[in-house]
């Protein structure tokens, strides 16, 4: 049987009424309800109601985007009695993959990613930090020019998605330059992103030792799913080791391209996006093209992809 990963998204993929393409599904409202009770707060009304607003503000997308990605993972094992051989999630769905994999419980989970949300948010004043992606250019041409245009500020490469996206944070001002000097040096193109705080750059640093303070008291296991964690594209399995991981990963770039080509060397075939959304999916085949990357986006993916691996 053919090896296959599941990749759970991040912030970015959520949207109103992201779980009705699941259906009436007693695993995926089974987690949302215990999501919920842990909470304090009805994330399957906020889920399915919005409004779109409410579903961007950070607190709110981060709790949202663990309980999705970890109720569809709970609905193919119900399905199809098999879980993947490697995990893996971009930035904030590293967290999905760790509750997949068996080391954090759900409950644990929840509070963990909202006091990550509001750390982060805190950490950055509002409109002092900016993000946005650079299409078309390598990253190591993309931190050039994010070096150039530092100008004593912070600007950098923090998520490296494929070989033609890399996605720049900082402060706005030097992100603004940085943007320019992209542009006049090949860029196709540079997009602002609507996004509340600059992740997984320097700034993010007071985050990360809030998540230092937070995370001993929080249980961890050791995995039993191999899991390819953002930091250092390893998979490390003392418990101590999965937390100093997770806490430098807030202030720390997202090396996806090489958690991709790692799941490749590993025997993987085919890598499975565990969540609403499309995105990562349509960046495994940028990083390989011999990889097959699928979305399970709704409940006849989850059905086509037991077919087509054979576990049905």
């Amino acid at each position: 049987m053919q090896k296959f990963a599941f990749v759970f998204p991040g912030q970015g993929s959520q949207s109103v009424g992201m779980m009705a393409a699941y259906g009436d599904d007693a695993e995926i409202r089974a987690a949302f309800d215990e999501a919920s009770l842990s909470l304090g707060e009805d994330l399957w009304a906020m889920a399915a109601d919005g409004p779109a607003e409410r579903l961007s503000l950070t607190t709110n997308t981060q709790p949202l985007m663990l309980t999705a990605g970890v109720a569809v993972f709970r609905s193919w094992v119900k399905r199809t009695g098999r879980t993947p051989d490697v995990v893996a999630g971009h930035s904030l769905g590293e967290y999905a993959a760790l509750v997949a994999a068996g080391v954090l419980r759900l409950k644990d989970a929840v509070p963990l990613v909202r006091l990550r949300a509001q750390a982060m948010q805190d950490a950055v004043p509002a409109g002092t930090g900016a993000m946005a992606a650079v299409l078309g250019l390598d990253a190591a041409a993309v931190q050039a020019c994010c070096d150039d245009a530092a100008q004593g500020e912070v600007v950098a490469a923090v998520n490296f998605n494929s070989p033609e996206q890399t996605v720049i944070a900082g402060h706005a001002a030097a992100v603004q330059r940085a943007m320019a000097l992209l542009s006049e040096r090949g860029a196709k193109r540079t997009v602002a992103l609507p996004v509340s705080a600059p992740f997984h750059c320097s700034l993010m640093q007071p985050a990360a030792e809030k998540l230092a303070q937070a995370l001993p008291d929080v249980e961890f296991r050791r995995p039993q799913i191999m899991l390819v964690n953002n930091v250092d594209v390893a998979s490390p399995e003392e418990p101590d080791a999965i937390r100093d991981a997770l806490v430098r990963q807030a202030a720390a770039p997202v090396r996806w391209v090489e958690v991709i080509q790692r799941m490749a060397e590993l025997g993987v075939v085919t890598v499975a996006e565990c969540g609403p959304g499309k995105v990562l999916a349509g960046l495994t085949k940028r990083i390989d093209r011999n990889l097959n990357g699928v979305a399970l986006s709704d409940g006849a993916a989850l059905e086509q992809l037991a077919q087509q691996i054979g576990v049905n």
